[in-house]
């Protein structure tokens, strides 16, 4: 196997998720997403909600990064504000599980947990049909039909900052990535099809 690690960021309605847990069902190997933030949440006893706010409050200002990012790579959580403690356990939590072998991960900045492991892939994923991602977000998620553009716009804003702020990189920046899809053109089963193959 070339490749052991799929890391995933992805949209907010591009069916992402989906798409991870598809991909680990076919694969037969683990999917971490939310699991990541539940195991951060126990370890530090607080409920789950709280580790939200903390990735709320990311600042994705560059002196914000740059302070987080060398504590870190040092191991060093001394002096971290709240949310940049929460981030380091979640970076910690998800290099545990990469030694445990091959595996999807979605979100948490995961290939920057990663970035000295051997054979990770670092997707994109997202949508070009707005119809689809507004049914899917209504459907899917139970989000009331006049609350879809501001809770995809939220989600987006809130991913895209914890990634500025951890990584100091642009979240929607396809350079970032290894492999790009459009959900809207290769659809759910598509972009399982795709990842599988690089994982077989």
């Amino acid at each position: 196997m070339k490749y052991r690690y799929i890391t995933i960021e992805r949209e907010y309605g591009s069916g992402g998720t989906k798409i991870g847990r598809e991909l680990s069902k076919a694969c037969n190997i683990p999917c971490y997403g939310h699991e990541i933030l539940e195991t951060v949440a126990k370890k530090r006893g607080i409920p789950a909600e709280r580790i939200n706010q903390y990735e709320e409050k990311a600042t994705g200002s560059l002196l914000y990064s740059l302070f987080v990012m060398s504590r870190v790579q040092s191991g060093d959580a001394n002096m971290l504000p709240e949310e940049g403690k929460v981030f380091l356990d979640e970076q910690l939590e998800i290099r545990r599980l990469a030694m445990e072998g091959p595996s999807i991960f979605l979100g948490h900045c995961a290939a920057f947990a990663l970035k000295n492991q051997k054979g990770v892939v670092k997707v994109f994923i997202h949508s070009s049909d707005e119809a689809e991602v507004r049914k899917r977000i209504i459907e899917e998620y139970k989000i009331p039909e006049n609350d879809v553009e501001s809770t995809r716009k939220y989600y987006n804003k809130k991913r895209s900052g914890y990634f500025k702020a951890n990584t100091g990189k642009d979240w929607n920046d396809l350079r970032n990535y290894d492999v790009v899809l459009d959900s809207a053109t290769l659809g759910i089963e598509g972009c399982v099809k795709a990842l599988k193959g690089l994982l077989e």
